[in-house]
């Protein structure tokens, strides 16, 4: 085996890594829309790609555990075929998926999560749980470390969803997930309450995604590539492998894994 992955794994096999395993990387992702050009399992779909990638680089000590395929959506439900969860619901998903591993054996965890609007569930999750289930938990979006190649790659001011970013990260990981022939870039409102209440002003607050964008992405997606979805993976697969190896007191060259 190259990686332990649960969906694939009979329970003889489980129990021989479990003699190596020291951290479960559980992908969270969402059922939501993308815009014209991108399929609505896309953030479950990337998760998954990006936790495989990770466990290969953490085997043997680490274990993938199944996608939990859906997340906190509310702002683009008034987009066709969204699916949403309350964030009571995913943290209790994430506490019986945590239970059920503690009962293996396992104490410390990686939420690894491609859509941006679980994160601050996420967030509460990791220090209720960390109390109330005695374990370490940590968690992470899939490329948010991958700083430098975004930095070189990405020009729009406002990206981040079925953008140049995240339409690469696909076309790298995952191709299928994208309509190359629908690529739009972002229509994006010009006025509007959301830019009084996006990340980083003074205060903040709920806003639907069509009062920012007309189409359902911003950024632009014709600017995406195969190659800048390499050098973003792969970038923050280096910085996520390294830190986890860190934190689970391993000295591992992650380049030797690769």
């Amino acid at each position: 085996m190259e990686e332990f992955d649960l969906t694939s794994m009979t329970w003889k096999e489980v129990e021989e890594a479990l003699k190596t395993v020291q951290l479960a990387i559980i992908p969270i992702g969402a059922h939501e829309q993308h815009g014209p050009h991108m399929v609505e399992s896309c953030d479950a779909v990337l998760a998954e790609k990006m936790a495989q990638k990770l466990g290969k680089r953490m085997f043997p000590y680490a274990l993938i555990t199944p996608t939990i395929n859906m997340g906190v959506s509310q702002h683009h439900l008034n987009f066709p075929g969204t699916i949403s969860l309350q964030p009571t619901t995913l943290i209790a998903i994430l506490k019986d998926v945590i239970s059920s591993l503690k009962h293996h054996g396992i104490e410390k965890f990686l939420l690894l999560n491609s859509h941006g609007g679980n994160q601050s569930t996420l967030n509460v999750a990791s220090l209720m749980l960390t109390k109330d289930l005695d374990v370490e938990i940590y968690y992470a979006k899939t490329t948010a470390s991958a700083k430098n190649a975004i930095k070189e790659n990405v020009t729009s001011p406002l990206f981040g969803h079925s953008c140049e970013r995240e339409v690469s990260e696909a076309l790298y990981l995952a191709p299928e997930l994208v309509r190359l022939e629908n690529l739009e870039k972002g229509d994006i409102q010009e006025e509007g309450r959301w830019k009084q209440l996006r990340p980083g002003k003074a205060i903040q607050g709920f806003y639907y995604y069509e009062e920012m964008t007309k189409n359902g992405n911003i950024g632009d997606a014709t600017k995406a590539s195969w190659e800048i979805g390499q050098q973003i993976v792969e970038e923050a697969l280096d910085n996520l492998s390294n830190e986890l190896f860190k934190l689970l007191d391993l000295k591992v060259d992650v380049h030797q894994k690769i």
